[in-house]
């Protein structure tokens, strides 16, 4: 973090001297603004590289950096009026309109203003990702014989064996498909199992990026009521005789954005309703390592106990990392398993083989059970001391459900309270929070907002940032 700044400080600081010298003309050497500045050289290569992204510098291999020439006045804009009427009349014949809003993604990953509290965060915050493991992993993944080469296009051997293996059950390598991210996991999956204009049924309330991936596929999402124990088996039965859906999205475990595990009893029921609809199940896993210390075993996928391929799994490695390790898995057993691999193909042809051989360095070092570890203990301290805090501070703000693992909670407003209005006057408060309509395909049945506690820097910024919250209920409600 001290290098991120001191690079950020060196170029805010060549940029302000920039107009000391001409149009073309020889900022210093590396070696005097090593000096002058006193930093390290790595600083400085950074620093230059940022301005030369910017078009405020250009560096030439052995002899220098120097002022950017003036770019030439740009163009007059044109006129692109005309494709309002073509793209609206593109999807004129759509039985559902394929549109793409990206509204309720962009919420968790929009960084906000600098000083407020970051309770919208979906990742972990950089002090808790294994920053050090995952680049010690990526430069041993480069030294790897023919790490720079085409990987196949299902994914390295090794990397889905290991997926596999954490799946258990009777899932083999053969049956995973390593793929760029949670989100493309689930793209692919959808694609491949529903056509344009179906039904697909969705938990309700569940993950917007869900959503936004169904609605611009053309696909319709029906909502089924979770509570606390994950999706109530004789509302899916109904929603499946209701729609004649033939795929349900669901995350078993720690469900977003409720937090929710199914239950043991229920596990078995939602395999066999989606078995006699002739069905699949997208089970989205997308925490298992974000467990919280002390939460006990956990149940197994349910693709683990499904024999007849009514399951297609997807899981990630990106939670637990950082947002850029983008690499997941898609498995599925029978004929399915060749539709996901050509949509996977035509899509993306493949995941870049240096990042899949830097996660099978990753998993395979001492470093990546220790920082399980050490995040499942920080989790629930953090959990922990927000859980308290709203008590004490919020009590007017219900939270049914406290987690055993994932990074969030999800609290129910008081009857009649403006979710807009609270996370504007929230922001304003110095603390962004998630509003809830989001995560719900129909109408919700009350205001909800989720609260994250893995994007902050530590317990003290949580205690702050319930306190600013109390003083944006105190305005709002």
């Amino acid at each position: 973090m001290q290098e991120r700044s001191s690079v950020g400080d060196l170029a805010e600081q060549l940029r302000r001297e920039l107009d000391r010298y001409s149009p073309g003309g020889k900022l210093p050497s590396s070696r005097a603004l090593v000096e002058r500045f006193r930093v390290s050289p790595v600083t400085v290569s950074r620093a230059l590289a940022q301005l030369a992204a910017e078009g405020l510098v250009v560096t030439r291999p052995g002899a220098g950096a120097f002022r950017a020439r003036p770019r030439p006045t740009a163009a007059v804009a044109g006129d692109t009026s005309w494709q309002e009427v073509t793209l609206s009349a593109d999807g004129a014949a759509d039985l559902v309109p394929r549109s793409v809003d990206a509204s309720g993604v962009l919420v968790s990953l929009a960084a906000p203003p600098p000083g407020v509290v970051e309770f919208n965060g979906g990742y972990l915050h950089p002090s808790l990702q294994p920053e050090r493991a995952m680049a010690a992993a990526l430069s041993r993944a480069g030294r790897r014989p023919g790490a720079w080469g085409r990987p196949p296009t299902e994914g390295l051997p090794e990397l889905r064996e290991w997926f596999a293996r954490g799946i258990g059950g009777a899932i083999t390598a053969a049956e995973v498909l390593i793929t760029s991210g949670g989100q493309s996991a689930l793209t692919t999956a959808l694609r491949a199992l529903a056509p344009p204009g179906a039904p697909v049924l969705v938990e309700s309330p569940t993950y917007p990026g869900m959503l936004a991936i169904a609605r611009a596929a053309g696909l319709r999402p029906v909502p089924v009521p979770v509570d606390t124990d994950g999706v109530k088996p004789a509302l899916l039965t109904d929603a499946f005789r209701a729609t004649g859906a033939r795929v349900f999205v669901c995350q078993p475990l720690f469900q977003n954005p409720t937090g929710a595990v199914l239950a043991p009893d229920r596990r078995a029921e939602v395999l066999r309703i989606a078995r006699e609809a002739g069905a699949f199940v997208i089970e989205d896993d997308f925490v298992r390592r974000l467990v919280h210390e002390s939460a006990g075993p956990l149940p197994r996928p349910l693709a683990a106990d499904d024999p007849d391929g009514v399951v297609v799994h997807v899981c990630s490695l990106t939670k637990a990392t950082s947002p850029s390790f983008r690499v997941s898995a898609l498995a599925a057993h029978g004929p399915v398993l060749e539709r996901l691999r050509a949509i996977q193909i035509v899509d993306t042809f493949f995941v870049p083989r240096p990042l899949q051989e830097a996660a099978l360095e990753l998993v395979g070092s001492p470093a990546w059970p220790r920082h399980l570890r050490a995040i499942s203990a920080e989790l629930k301290a953090r959990r922990d001391t927000m859980t308290s805090a709203l008590r004490l501070d919020l009590p007017e703000l219900s939270l049914p459900h406290i987690p055993s693992g994932g990074y969030h909670l999800w609290l129910r407003l008081p009857d009649g309270t403006d979710e807009a209005a609270l996370t504007a006057a929230a922001l304003r408060a110095g603390v962004a929070i998630t509003p809830g309509r989001p995560y719900f395909s129909a109408e919700p049945p009350a205001g909800h907002v989720r609260l994250s506690f893995a994007a902050v820097a530590g317990t003290g910024e949580i205690a702050e940032g319930v306190r600013r919250l109390r003083r944006a209920c105190d305005e709002v409600l």
